[in-house]
Order: structure tokens, then C-alpha cells, then sequence
């Protein structure tokens, strides 16, 4: 029984890293084009997103638990399952508000590294971001076609006009009905439909690399800056800054290409707004290099003017506040507290 309570113990800590990481992330104050404390959407609000932050719990927590498990070796890695878990946050997190998709992305990041916390301290090992990610790395590598079947589900259950359609027969369309069939029917794992999606999509692109993103951009900068600043708030802007900066934000180029396309073929879309992602990394690069982000007034005045200019544009990074997420949580299971 005391093994039991310790694991569930494990489980609950890592869960409220994961709700931790997403509250901080959101309240931001600002990030450049997303909800933060000081600026709604029409649709989706601050307190929205709050909600989603606590709701995404209770599926974290399973998750760190199956990683645990996995370690011990009761189960396989295969048998993690973070399609099913990814896809119970994202239906907890529909549920706790009427704001719409808010954080399918962060789950989708999220499950793999509260999986991997969850082996790690199964094996009685520190936590820190080398043998998180080679761990985060083995359990995605480790996936099936029923978790890759678990993420169409979990999309299918927003409204996905935002993601376009892959005119392409070999990648399995997650905007249709048929793209299930074919997962299924041709086995495609997980881990083999986010290398297929990288190309376009950001949050593929990160679970299919190994979150190079979150580990080597955004967990850095979160680091180095709260170090240097004590302050949560500004190490979290400029991390997402920084991420803004290296990796263009596929979300907006999706957004912005398919106001274009009449097909709404997602690979085309992507490559027409493209230009437009660029654009904004350079911004924010500029803001980094020039001012320092939020560590000056300058840089701060320069924020806020980039934040109005992407709000009046209707252009939203949103792929780099998932990516910002995860690499609080990063931080967070590496044992920074705020």
C-alpha cells in the first residue's frame, strides 16, 4: 500500500506541473498575438484558458502514472497509450469552458513529458532535461497506430476548419473521416504521423525531433533569464520571444495561407503564409537582439507594440505558446518553482 501512495504522490506532483506550467504560460503579460492577462479574443478568454489549465490535470496525472508503470516494467512503452490520455485531457479541457480548441497543442506536448517524469522517478533517478527528453524521445518513438487513431479522435472532436486538409493520399487527413480509416488500416504510428506532418505543422514537427524547440530554445531562455531576473513573468515573454524568433509560427502561416487557398489544402496554405511567419520571427528577433526583450523599457514598450500590431492583424502564434508550455513544464519538472 505505501508504494501505492508514493506513486500516486509522484503522479499528483506531476500533474501539478503540467497545470502549473500551462497557468503560467497563459498569464503571461505579453505575448505577442495570444491571450494573456491583460487581452481576450472574442471567443476565447483569459480565464478560459485558466479553466483548461486545471482540467488537463486529471489525464496528466494517468499519463505519469502509465509512464511509471512502463518502467517497472508492468506494461510495454507501447502501452503508455499517449494518444488516449492527450485525447482525455483535450475532451476535459472542451468540457471546462465555452471557449473552444485552447489547448489541444499543450497536450499534445505535454503527454510524452509527464510520461517520461513519470518513468524517471519510477527508476529513482533525478529529474533533468537530458534524461527527460531521451526518455520523452523512447516513449514517443514507442507509439501505435491507436494512439495516432486517439489524436484524430481528440481533433475530431474540436471544430477543425483552422486546420486545413492534406491534399496528399499518403499523409492521413486528421480533418476527415477517412484519415481514421487509413491509420488504422496502414498502421501508422504516432510517432511515423507526426514525422509525416512536420513539415507544416510545428507541434508535429516537435514530437517528431524530439521537442528540439522546448528543450534547446525555449527551456534555455526561461532559464537563463529568471535567472538573471527573478521575475516569472519577463523569462516567460522572452522565452516565447525566442522561440518566436528561431522556429516561424506554423499556426499563423496555416491561419494566413488558408484565407488564400481555395482548396484549403493545409501544405500549400502553409507555404503561402510562410512569408508572413517570417516576418514575426524577424519582429521579435529585432526586440530580443536591440532591447532585450522584457528585461528593458524599451524592449517592454516594443512588446506591447508588436502585441497590439499581431492583435489588429488577427495574427495568433499560437504553435509558440504551446512550445512556451512545454517548456515551462520542462523547467518546472527540473525542479524550478515560481
Amino acid at each position: 500500500m505505501s508504494g501505492e501512495l508514493e506513486q500516486m504522490k509522484t503522479a499528483d506532483n506531476v500533474m501539478m506541473a503540467a497545470q502549473l506550467a500551462a497557468a503560467l504560460e497563459v498569464s503571461a503579460t505579453p505575448k505577442p498575438g495570444n491571450v494573456h492577462r491583460e487581452a481576450d479574443y472574442p471567443t476565447t478568454r483569459f480565464e478560459q484558458f485558466l479553466s483548461g489549465s486545471i482540467a488537463l490535470g486529471p489525464a496528466m496525472r494517468s499519463a505519469a502514472q502509465q509512464g511509471g508503470r512502463a518502467a517497472s516494467g508492468a506494461v510495454e512503452y507501447s502501452q503508455i497509450r499517449i494518444g488516449r490520455w492527450t485525447r482525455k485531457a483535450v475532451i476535459a479541457v472542451n468540457a471546462s469552458h465555452s471557449g473552444g480548441n485552447t489547448h489541444l497543442g499543450i497536450c499534445m506536448l505535454f503527454t510524452p513529458l509527464v510520461a517520461a517524469a513519470g518513468a524517471l522517478i519510477e527508476r529513482g533517478v533525478e529529474i533533468e532535461a537530458e534524461r527527460l527528453r531521451n526518455e520523452a524521445v523512447k516513449i514517443i518513438e514507442s507509439t501505435t497506430s491507436e494512439d495516432a487513431a486517439e489524436i484524430h479522435l481528440a481533433v475530431a472532436s474540436l471544430d477543425a476548419q483552422w486546420l486545413g486538409h492534406v491534399g496528399s493520399g499518403e499523409v492521413p487527413d486528421l480533418a476527415s473521416e477517412e484519415g481514421l480509416e487509413q491509420i488504422l488500416k496502414k498502421d501508422i504510428t504516432l510517432h511515423k504521423l507526426m514525422t509525416a506532418s512536420a513539415e507544416w505543422d510545428g507541434i508535429s514537427a516537435e514530437l517528431a525531433h524530439g521537442l528540439p524547440a522546448s528543450f534547446t530554445i525555449g527551456y534555455p531562455m526561461f532559464s537563463e533569464t529568471y535567472w538573471k531576473t527573478g521575475d516569472v513573468n519577463v523569462a516567460t515573454v522572452n522565452a516565447y520571444l525566442k522561440i518566436l524568433s528561431k522556429v516561424p509560427d506554423t499556426f499563423v502561416a496555416r491561419k494566413v495561407g488558408l484565407a488564400e487557398t481555395k482548396t484549403h489544402d493545409i501544405i500549400e496554405a502553409v507555404g503561402k503564409g510562410l512569408p508572413e511567419s517570417l516576418r514575426i520571427s524577424k519582429e521579435a528577433e529585432k526586440i530580443l537582439e536591440a532591447y532585450s526583450g522584457m528585461k528593458t523599457e524599451e524592449g517592454r514598450l516594443e512588446v506591447r507594440r508588436l502585441d497590439h500590431e499581431l492583435r489588429r492583424l488577427g495574427r495568433n502564434p499560437g504553435t509558440t505558446a504551446d512550445i512556451t508550455a512545454a517548456s515551462l513544464l520542462i523547467a518546472i519538472l527540473c525542479g524550478f518553482r515560481p
